[in-house]
């Protein structure tokens, strides 16, 4: 494994970003942040493997983290647009330089890692 690649690279921003997000929303305990931790290591094999993907892996860290905590706290970022709690998605889905976005309003709500503006 090359450390100091663009996939690790790739592998750490995206990390930092999701953990900005979380911490905006003000959930990034211990147990979340080790969800994120098991996302990361995750997409490090799949990045392995297709390299030239590296500019993706924030999109699908922030999906698979957005993922696994729908499966054990509920949605996760809630849309601060609309009065109807429901959760953002990220766009594009498999892309570089990920959005969270109300596809409710059709509008972007922040660059992921970006949320603390937004919330």
């Amino acid at each position: 494994m090359n450390l100091d690649g663009a996939p690790e690279r790739a592998l750490h921003t995206a990390r930092a970003l999701i953990l900005a997000d979380l911490a905006a929303a003000d959930v990034a305990d211990a147990e979340v942040v080790s969800l994120v931790e098991d996302a990361v290591a995750q997409r490090r094999w799949w990045v392995e493997q297709w390299p030239d993907g590296a500019e993706f892996v924030a999109s699908l860290i922030a999906q698979d983290v957005q993922d696994a905590l729908l499966e054990r706290y509920g949605r996760w970022p809630v849309c601060p647009l609309c009065e109807s709690p429901h959760a953002l998605a990220v766009e594009p889905e498999l892309g570089p330089d990920p959005h969270w976005v109300c596809e409710a309003a059709g509008a972007v709500v922040a660059p992921v890692g970006a949320l603390k503006g937004a919330l």
